[in-house]
């Protein structure tokens, strides 16, 4: 299976293809961003995106605005990596 480095403000894990980038962090004892609902409604892993492709899931407009997200603004929950990702954390 295809895996995906991930690298969140210098904390690194593998990502495999399909999963989103927070379940793949936790399965990996990464504590670089909190776990919340998991479903895109709270927000609490929002980070930014700063290289990488992927998809994101729904999220809730409330957390991430559509300016914000083509900002590279996601949920950690709902991103779908398409290749190595660099991401950094965001107030929430």
């Amino acid at each position: 299976m295809m895996n995906y480095r991930i690298n969140i403000d210098g904390e690194i894990f593998d990502c495999p293809k399909g999963q989103t980038v927070l379940i793949a962090m936790n399965r990996n004892g990464g504590t670089c961003l909190p776990v919340g609902c998991c479903s895109g409604g709270c927000g609490i892993c929002k980070v930014i995106v700063l290289e990488g492709k992927y998809q994101t899931k729904v999220m809730s407009r409330a957390k991430v605005s559509l300016e914000d997200e083509k900002k590279g603004v996601a949920l950690a929950c709902r991103i779908l990596p398409e290749s190595d990702l660099t991401l950094c954390r965001t107030e929430t």
